[in-house]
């Protein structure tokens, strides 16, 4: 059918002998979608894919999510477009899942490289379900009765502090007010345990008084970043990455300004974690 490359250990493998310009079949696409629950994140190269295309790949492993922060492709209100430019260079570079400032945050997300950067411009991602592994007996049976909150205004407080991004993203932040999630989830198909604690979006543990809470994320927020955990992909033109958002975060190694970079990436709609 085709073949798999492993990345790393933790996470991450590149697939090949897909085309995913054409209609993938029942069969190939169910083992798509189980080499993305084993191995969290897969890459894909040379797809050279339309919009169409790619809002029809994401549509395959569920209903869509829209962003209220970015700027979308005319036509295609579920692609989301990351650019960065020396006018205007990306603002996130922390560690994050994304959405979690969401009830229902995506299952996953399939993002294509469309401008590449001549040097730089790769991605980490990192497998929270090796890092809640990677956990002591002890603390893992501490966490596993805690909560958190996440707030979309924490995740964008440089834009929200811009000249006009408040009244720009005032919808936004209307329209997302803070959410409570586990501090470890299960994922809902497997069944492993996963840190779902985020330093974008996360800003409390309920439970714990505040120096605690800011103690014990601080903690996770080291934890889950071990190089153990993660995983590099470098890009090249027209490649895609499909990550599965419930057990991964990822991060964007800002080192190219002031190149221009641009990705496009559509949002699968998930479930609430529990």
């Amino acid at each position: 059918m085709f073949t798999v490359q492993p990345l790393a250990p933790a996470l991450g493998a590149e697939l090949h002998g897909v085309d995913l310009t054409k209609d993938l079949s029942l069969e190939v696409f169910k083992e798509v979608r189980r080499l993305l629950v084993e191995h969290q994140v897969i890459f894909f190269r040379d797809q050279d894919i339309s919009p169409a295309q790619h809002k029809a790949l994401a549509e395959s492993f569920g209903p869509l999510q829209s962003h209220p922060a970015y700027d979308t492709i005319e036509g295609y209100p579920e692609i989301t477009i990351l650019e960065s430019t020396a006018e205007k260079p990306s603002k996130i570079e922390a560690w994050h899942t994304d959405m979690t400032f969401r009830k229902h945050p995506p299952l996953g997300a399939v993002l294509r490289s469309k401008i590449i950067p001549p040097q730089g411009g790769d991605t980490l991602w990192a497998s929270m379900t090796a890092a809640y592994d990677g956990l002591s007996a002890l603390m893992q049976e501490f966490l596993s009765g805690l909560t958190a909150e996440h707030d979309f205004s924490h995740g964008f407080k440089e834009s929200l502090a811009e000249t006009g991004g408040r009244e720009r993203l005032a919808q936004a932040v209307a329209d997302n007010p803070p959410v409570v999630h586990p501090v470890i989830r299960i994922h809902p198909e497997n069944g492993k345990k996963v840190i779902f604690v985020n330093s974008l979006f996360t800003t409390r543990i309920l439970e714990l008084t505040k120096g605690e809470s800011e103690d014990i994320l601080s903690f996770l927020y080291d934890h889950v970043t071990a190089p153990e955990y993660s995983c590099r992909f470098h890009w090249q033109p027209n490649s895609i990455a499909i990550w599965d958002n419930r057990s991964t975060q990822h991060k964007p190694i800002n080192d190219y300004f002031p190149a221009h970079r641009m990705l496009e990436r559509i949002t699968i709609d998930g479930d609430s974690p529990y």
